[in-house]
């Protein structure tokens, strides 16, 4: 009996030894980001950890292939990595720089495929210029707290940003870090090679396995369409396009209306996904209003125009950035300067486009051109202006020269006039009195 127990306590402790890797029917669910890191990026990374609880997934496995992005994107990766309840895997499919190096070494184990990378997380510009290093160090204390979270050499990390980090044998002084393949699993920041998923689960030790790809709906594909940053820039051209061609030619209406639909566009997806708040799209509502106040209400361009224009502004920057209520602290001046120039950018080539539009749709002699009238009312051609010398007689009192009925003619200090009669007929003879002018226009009353 003694012996028996003692055999079952040996299976006991050898069964609670195994590592969890060695389990049978675990469930994976897998997904792939092959682009820059940007909104869309951030949207498929939360899309993904909601499906995989959902699903009761055992592994969230992501297969990257990424340049870089956006930093505010990348932090929120980050952040979602590193608060995911299960275990997080990634394989390197040829890039991980820049955002992309963040975003791996958040993930718990790494892999990378033969020939890939990681590092050179420098923040840069649209040109690839390096930035300040004020931009850097905000990027410099996210990959050392993110590799010391997940057992990472936090002074490789942050030699992957910054240059001045020198690591004998591995960084030189004035070129920052990057890892191949071999030199990732040398220095510990790869678990091992691979080339695919198969591979990846085998080498950790995964012998039976089910697999979930992530499925993305047609709302979902419209939304990471929408929020892109060059798709949003387009919609504000033709918001602002549409606001100006309206103002041209006020009695379309299509223009408003096209208007109106691409700002539905814009910001309704950003508020769905809680990129926009609430006074972010007043912003746009307000200084669409005084933009509207200084054209039809207050006299010449003032400003009321200007503050407005500045609101909506705003608005479309704000709604592109990210930020927890007013605080921006988690998105670079950089990033700023960048939807700024966008918004800018838009807004000229929706002014330049609804010019061209006017042009050619309204001026020109096409099948649209009923659109507007085009006529001109030459005084060669008989066309002449309202004579308002007429209205001097308002107040003054003459004579039914004929009968009105109600149109007649009457005199007034020897000058025969047309008229006609405000109520019922007046007679010839009858006194009359001039009431108002109107319409090139006199009207009379008799006096009784």
């Amino acid at each position: 009996m003694r012996r028996i127990s003692a055999v079952m306590l040996f299976v006991l402790i050898l069964c609670a030894a195994l590592p969890v890797s060695a389990q049978d029917n675990v469930k994976v669910f897998y997904f792939k980001i092959d682009d820059n890191i940007s909104r869309p990026s951030q949207r498929k990374l939360d899309k993904a950890i909601e499906q995989a609880a959902e699903q009761k997934a055992d592994i969230l496995f992501m297969e990257l292939n990424t340049f870089g992005g956006e930093l505010d994107a990348a932090d929120k990766m980050r952040m979602a990595l590193l608060e995911c309840p299960i275990p997080t895997f990634v394989l390197i499919n040829k890039n991980a720089a820049s955002a992309g190096a963040l975003i791996s070494i958040a993930c718990d184990s790494i892999y990378m495929a033969p020939g890939s990378s990681i590092g050179a997380a420098s923040v840069v510009d649209q040109t690839g210029q390096v930035l300040p290093d004020k931009y850097q160090s905000y990027m410099r204390s996210l990959m050392r707290s993110t590799a010391e979270m997940n057992g990472r050499d936090p002074d490789m990390a942050q030699a992957m940003v910054d240059p001045d980090v020198e690591i004998p044998g591995i960084s030189e002084k004035g070129k920052v870090l990057t890892f191949t393949t071999s030199e990732a699993i040398e220095h510990g920041f790869c678990n091992a090679e691979a080339d695919n998923m198969d591979e990846v689960l085998k080498l950790a030790g995964y012998t039976s396995y089910t697999v979930e790809n992530q499925k993305e709906t047609w709302i979902d594909k419209i939304i990471s369409f929408l929020i892109n940053p060059i798709v949003s820039g387009i919609l504000i051209m033709f918001i602002i396009g549409g606001i100006y061609f309206e103002m041209q030619a006020p009695g379309i209406g299509f223009a408003l209306l096209v208007s109106v639909v691409a700002a539905l566009l814009y910001f309704a997806p950003h508020y769905l996904e809680g990129l926009a708040a609430h006074w972010e799209i007043l912003l746009f509502i307000i200084g669409l209003g005084l933009l509207m106040l200084e054209i039809f209400v207050v006299p010449g361009f003032g400003i009321t125009g200007v503050s407005g224009i500045i609101l909506m502004a705003a608005s479309f920057i704000f709604t592109m950035i990210f930020n927890i209520g007013f605080d921006f602290s988690f998105s670079t001046p950089n990033l700023f300067i960048k939807y700024m120039f966008l918004v800018i950018a838009a807004s000229v080539a929706g002014l330049f486009l609804s010019l061209w539009l006017g042009k050619k749709l309204i001026d020109a002699d096409t099948r649209y051109g009923s659109l507007a009238l085009k006529t001109r009312m030459d005084a060669d051609k008989g066309y002449v202006a309202q004579d308002m010398h007429l209205a001097q007689y308002v107040g003054k009192q003459g004579v039914a020269s004929t009968l009105l009925r109600p149109v007649g003619k009457i005199r007034i200090d020897s000058e025969i006039l047309d008229a006609t009669s405000e109520v019922g007929f007046i007679e010839k003879g009858d006194i009359i009195v001039v009431t108002r002018f109107e319409n090139a226009q006199l009207f009379v009353k008799k006096l009784s």
